[in-house]
């Protein structure tokens, strides 16, 4: 043969090892011929070997290679497809049955057939690229089919895109952290946890799946679990997690230290003083700090789930124990009681800040159930003007019990002037 090969890509069917020369030769010269696009007598050679031995898949090889040179790709195919039948792992057969699969526009198949090629014959660097390039191509046409789904909340069909995706890149941490994101959309928060944590396993800087897992831990209540994560998400990316979501969860954790009688405030229909001593110890704890501490003796709190913030309320003059230096921890609260805290509290508050202060400090309030001439009243208006203790109506109703949530309320809102 002279000159260049007109089919270079073409893989030549080489003959096992033990075929009669005859045979083998009748290959090698019709390959010469189709090399130089003398296709008459390529295809003599070719089918006298078929004709000699029907089943000799090299042949059948050649055949379907000539085919491809006739451009007639669907007859290529078959005969592929029926020396593959003789030896599934024939690596020229596979070659070329991947070839014209491409020209079908059938790029998975194409993709199986190289890849299967390339297990056989690891050293084809030429057909390593050529797999890459198309497990790209495959892999960009799952992402697309995903995003669509997805963005029709078709998250089943999503889901199925992204998972043959990873089949076909399965090291790209990306690939497993979108997958997570549309199973948790779906709900599926076990597959999506699962899945986030094979994503940052494959890229720990992976900033989006940190936060995805801290997302799926915070809502099934691990609190720790998701400060971690997401603590993690923001050392990469300050911006991934909001820092009222950090807030939230520091407050949460903090919440979970606490005894249950503390947390169980909210639900209370009725609060006791020591649950108001308590609210203010750990939530008002910088402000109370602030005042000049009394030494008094109080008899009746050892032991108490409160003792550790009856006493340094107490010590600040916030609420007073009784002539006998009892505190009396069970004993309901009413709102003429609380407004005497609470106007202590602002005085304590408008010490700090006085511009605040003038807001309420000589404000006399109208209320309509309180007569300014009451021992309660200037405590009462206080609390009103502040804005901490609101009326309800144009009462202030001072015999009425004050609710757990009520409670919570007033202090944040005390809380909120401190601040």
């Amino acid at each position: 043969m002279t000159g260049a090969p007109k089919h270079p890509d073409f893989v030549f069917p080489a003959s096992p090892e033990g075929t009669a020369p005859a045979l083998a030769s009748r290959i090698e010269r019709g390959w010469q011929y189709l090399q130089i696009d003398d296709a008459r007598n390529a295809e003599r050679e070719f089918a006298a070997a078929l004709k000699q031995q029907p089943t000799f898949h090299p042949a059948e090889t050649a055949m379907a290679y000539l085919s491809m040179a006739r451009g007639n790709e669907k007859d290529a195919a078959t005969r592929f497809e029926r020396a593959l039948q003789a030896e599934a792992a024939y690596v020229p057969a596979l070659i070329g049955r991947g070839q014209v699969l491409l020209e079908l526009d059938r790029d998975g198949d194409a993709l199986a057939s190289f890849e299967a090629a390339l297990a056989k014959e690891p050293s084809r660097t030429e057909l390593k690229s050529r797999v890459d390039v198309l497990r790209f191509r495959q892999t960009q046409a799952m992402l697309a089919r995903a995003k669509t789904a997805a963005d029709g909340r078709r998250f089943d069909e999503a889901a199925e895109a992204y998972r043959q995706a990873i089949a076909a890149s399965p090291d790209s941490g990306f690939l497993y952290r979108d997958l997570a994101a549309v199973e948790q959309k779906a709900g599926q928060a076990a597959s999506a946890l699962e899945h986030y944590r094979k994503a940052v396993d494959l890229d720990p800087g992976d900033a989006r799946s940190h936060a995805g897992i801290g997302a799926l831990l915070d809502a099934q209540g691990d609190v720790m679990g998701a400060i971690a994560a997401y603590e993690r998400a923001r050392s990469l990316d300050a911006g991934e997690v909001p820092e009222s979501v950090m807030v939230r969860l520091r407050a949460a954790a903090a919440l979970a230290k606490l005894p249950a009688e503390y947390r169980a405030i909210p639900d209370r229909s009725q609060v006791t003083r020591a649950d108001i001593a308590a609210l203010i110890g750990v939530r008002l704890e910088a402000l109370i700090a602030r005042a000049q501490p009394r030494q008094l003796v109080i008899t009746d709190i050892r032991g108490h789930w409160a003792q550790g913030w009856i006493s340094p309320v107490v010590r600040s003059g916030v609420m007073d124990t009784l002539p006998n230096y009892e505190f009396e921890p069970s004993r309901l609260v009413r709102r003429n009681e609380l407004a005497t805290t609470v106007s202590r509290l602002l005085t304590l508050v408008a010490a700090a800040r006085p511009e605040l202060g003038k807001k309420w400090q000589g404000v006399r309030v109208a209320i309509a159930d309180v007569a300014p001439t009451h021992l309660s009243y200037p405590a009462a208006s206080v609390a009103v003007a502040s804005g901490v203790m609101p009326l309800a109506g144009a009462n202030f109703e001072l015999l009425r019990g004050v609710n757990g949530r009520e409670a919570m309320d007033i202090i944040s809102r005390i809380e909120a002037l401190a601040r």
